[in-house]
């Protein structure tokens, strides 16, 4: 337990400041926009960005896959014929975004309930933003490789090179050239490519070990195109129904008028600082889990659960503590206008409890993406939509935005359940006692 516990600090660490990062980029832009003088170009953003979270996050499977593939390779030929066939995945994803997101944007943001003020500030973020796919998805992939061969100090050096840059060009873009909304999706623009840059130099040596190789045979290396198609397209029904969830919750809030829609956008920006700082020993269960199971060590594998799964707890705990004792000083600095100020505060305890009702389904997600269960995960989080989150919200549709919350919150704890409940099946069992 203690070797595994220095094992899961090492990896985790940058990890944690790596996904702390991506959050706290996020509240960089809600704080900057929150203090302009209008909402509209806050609101704009929650909806373009939650339209996104589709077209970008929801292909983050590129990024689980990768790492699952990654921590179960036996060498340098399969590493390296993984990273080839991911890139080039990843890439012909970009393009079909390049083609079809220009032209589907305005039914989007129209199912997005995005009013006649706020369509043509949100289309235009929307698509500056999209020009940034090819290097969002090539990131995905290398960060997601790079995981899986326990090497965590990279995909740090990305994010921080990527978020910082962002932060440089918001406040140029935004507060000095007063390009507002569109000044924000141009500085995450250029950050990305810069980061994308990063990563590809941070991958030169498995690329020149394909160089050597031969483009045709290092693709004949690693696992067969026809797996990894079959593992990224159910990550990618888990993913894309997770998103959903996001993508509703804001879409519900549109609803409820803009200034909700504000409010309740600052408040995922912080539930966010939890889930990407948990996330950390989520990765470190990736690398380690996957290396567990391409072993069939089955003690190993037990000890790295138990042992991520008391640093997440103890994390969960912090991160609820922390939101309860500085609470007034954040909501200070996410926005100055008082009608928005009045309602994060109103609806502030439920990102208190978020941290600890979430811990469990962040960790088993790494599990299972570890030891590559990914049909599990689908048929998971797709109950856990259809049979909990849209029942409840409709249940409690009178309550307003405290039924939206409760829906929102029950749906993010059932993922943690369901999970845990399927893991004596769906892992352990494949690996027997020695």
């Amino acid at each position: 337990m203690q070797h595994a516990s220095r094992r899961i600090r090492a990896l985790s660490g940058p990890m944690i400041l790596a996904n702390l990062s991506v959050p706290l980029l996020g509240i960089v832009d809600t704080a900057i926009l929150g203090h302009l003088n209008d909402s509209r170009y806050l609101s704009a953003v929650a909806i373009s960005s939650s339209l996104l979270a589709f077209l970008y996050w929801g292909f983050g499977f590129l990024r689980m896959g990768t790492t699952g593939a990654s921590a179960q390779a036996h060498n340098h030929n399969e590493s390296a014929g993984l990273l080839i066939k991911a890139l080039a995945f990843s890439w012909v994803i970009a393009i079909f975004i390049l083609f079809a997101g220009h032209s589907l944007s305005h039914i989007g943001l129209s199912l997005m309930n995005a009013n006649d003020s706020l369509m043509p500030l949100a289309q235009s973020y929307l698509h500056i933003r999209l020009y940034s796919a090819p290097a969002v998805l090539g990131t995905y992939v290398v960060v997601g490789w790079q995981i899986g061969q326990q090497q965590t100090r990279w995909p740090l050096a990305i994010a921080l090179t990527s978020n910082i840059i962002n932060i440089a060009l918001d406040y140029v873009f935004v507060i000095k050239l007063n390009l507002y909304s569109d000044g924000a999706a141009v500085a995450s623009a250029i950050s990305e490519y810069c980061g994308f840059g990063l990563a590809l130099w941070s991958v030169r040596s498995p690329l020149k070990h394909i160089s050597k190789l031969g483009i045709s045979h290092a693709w004949l290396q690693g696992p067969k195109l026809k797996q990894l198609l079959t593992s990224n397209f159910q990550l990618f029904i888990r993913t894309a129904a997770l998103l959903f969830s996001f993508a509703f919750f804001t879409a519900q809030s549109a609803t409820l008028g803009q200034n909700q829609l504000a409010a309740n956008a600052i408040l995922i920006q912080l539930m966010m600082i939890s889930a990407y700082g948990l996330d950390g020993f989520a990765h470190a269960a990736e690398a380690l889990v996957g290396e567990a199971y391409r072993r069939r060590d089955r003690a190993l594998l037990i000890t790295t659960c138990l042992a991520c799964a008391k640093y997440c707890a103890v994390t969960a705990v912090m991160a609820s503590a922390a939101l309860f004792i500085f609470k007034s000083a954040i909501i200070g600095v996410m926005t100055d206008l008082p009608v928005v100020g009045q309602l994060v505060r109103q609806y502030y305890y439920w990102i208190i409890w978020l941290p600890l009702l979430c811990a469990p389904s962040y960790l088993l997600d790494g599990i299972y993406i570890g030891s590559l269960k990914t049909q599990t995960m689908q048929w998971c989080m797709l109950f856990c939509v259809s049979a909990v989150y849209l029942p409840l919200w409709a249940a409690t549709q009178n309550w307003g935005n405290q039924g939206l919350w409760l829906a929102f919150s029950a749906f993010n704890l059932a993922r943690g359940l369901s999970l845990a409940l399927l893991f004596p099946y769906s892992i352990l069992k494949n690996i027997p006692s020695r």
